[in-house]
């Protein structure tokens, strides 16, 4: 269970990464990889609509899929907001400075150095410098299912994720893929988007509930 938790977390950062790439529109004809590269100069702020499904290795054994829904709102660089709302509540925020993960059915809160906890992350393509390729081996990865996709690779092999890949349809990404060390694959699609939206910076504020358990890091 414990594995499964951090795993969706993880995911959860990934997640809102994507949901950020669809607020971009680029010419049709543009690769992946060059309307990733647009995004990162064109979006600031985004906000959306997420579906997660989960798959684990043993998938093809008619283990059941896991899926859970949510909003999201993001400014670039560093700052989100990612909230779970089906089948469980769980809230993602970072502030800029540190990552605040909450989990309200343990009452516990979790909290990260952002800087520690974003590169070499599927998060970092997105939502830290345009320095992304530093951290990952980004090439296009052709057409697939109506979608132009990338291929991103982590270049330090201590990541816990193996393989990102995000498509594109109609200069807008509108799926994401992850691999992970766990042999999970996590897919996300994303709905009601607005680019450069009118944010309030508040929400990127989080404090602990009272008698939550805060674990932090050092």
């Amino acid at each position: 269970m414990n594995i499964i938790r951090a795993t969706r977390n993880t995911a959860l950062v990934c997640a809102l990464a994507a949901a950020t790439t669809l607020l971009v529109a680029l010419p049709a004809r543009a690769g992946g990889a060059d309307q990733l590269r647009q995004f990162l100069t064109q979006t600031k702020t985004a906000s959306g609509e997420f579906t997660q499904r989960v798959t684990g290795p043993n998938a093809r054994t008619g283990a059941k899929a896991q899926t859970s829904s949510g909003r999201f709102t993001f400014q670039r660089p560093g700052k989100f907001r990612w909230s779970y709302e089906k089948p469980y509540e769980q809230i993602l925020v970072a502030d800029g400075e540190k990552l605040f993960m909450f989990d309200k059915d343990l009452n516990q809160v979790t909290v990260k150095k952002l800087d520690a906890a974003l590169p070499a992350s599927p998060a970092s393509i997105l939502f830290g410098t345009n320095e992304f390729e530093r951290e990952f081996e980004v090439k296009d990865g052709g057409t697939r299912d109506g979608l132009e996709w990338i291929d991103a690779r982590p270049r330090k092999k201590d990541t816990t994720f193996e393989r990102i890949l995000v498509g594109f349809r109609d200069g807008l990404p509108a799926a994401m893929q992850l691999t992970d060390s766990f042999g999970q694959t996590t897919q996300l699609t994303f709905t009601k988007l607005e680019r450069n939206p009118k944010i309030d910076p508040q929400g990127f504020k989080f404090t602990p509930p009272a008698g939550a358990d805060v674990l932090e890091d050092k």
